[in-house]
């Protein structure tokens, strides 16, 4: 069995990058990000956790599927004439735990009827929520958590990312009956220094899993 967890999101641009690298830093981890969109304007996310984490070559796996299109994985690759299933997912054999982030949130569609949440129950791996601070979070996040149990999927626990929002907070966690497992500031600047200022504030990874 694998050890690991799976890094998704309540939207796209939340912090999971972000939140991944400093969880690939603060265990020791490998990385895989499964399907990777949005190459026509922007580094992947593997070279972005690569260059935080400070990975060598063993630890970072190039995704299965990469396209150029910021959109969902489906519609991405549909622009390309390319099918997408589960079926062509497996986890990178490793020694070590590992992180997989996902593409977008809880329910982007991935390809041949299948979201991302069947992804996450393909790999049955633990699942971190990444979640903004911000107003409407609330509504959000509750809503991922319900999603993601609704599949029968173990969440770790919720990290959040932005300015301290004591509310927001005691509300996910009060309403969603769920573990915050860290807050992270929207660093001044992202560098791998920063990360491994923000990484310390993670729990282990056994406290993750317990």
């Amino acid at each position: 069995m694998a050890t690991g967890v799976f890094v998704t999101g309540t939207d796209t641009g939340v912090g999971k990058t972000l939140v991944s690298a400093c969880l690939v830093r603060r265990w020791g981890a490998h990385y895989w990000k499964p399907a990777q969109t949005g190459l026509a304007d922007e580094a992947g996310d593997t070279e972005t956790v690569a260059s935080l984490a400070e990975l060598d070559v063993s630890r970072w796996h190039p995704p299965r599927f990469a396209f150029a299109a910021p959109l969902s994985v489906e519609a991405a690759a549909a622009l390309e004439n390319v099918t997408v299933a589960l079926a062509d997912f497996e986890l990178p054999a490793v020694a070590g735990p590992i992180v997989v982030e996902g593409a977008g949130g809880v329910l982007v569609p991935l390809g041949s009827g299948a979201t991302m949440a069947d992804l996450m129950a393909r790999f049955a791996l633990p699942v971190v929520l990444v979640a903004r601070t911000t107003l409407g979070t609330i509504n959000h996040t509750l809503l991922s958590l319900e999603a993601l149990r609704g599949r029968g999927l173990h969440v770790a626990g919720v990290v959040l990312v932005g300015d301290a929002s004591p509310s927001n907070r005691q509300a996910i966690a009060r309403h969603g009956t769920v573990r915050i497992l860290h807050e992270v500031r929207w660093l001044a600047e992202v560098s791998a220094a920063a990360v491994v200022q923000a990484a310390a504030g993670f729990p282990a990874l056994e406290s993750v899993l317990a």
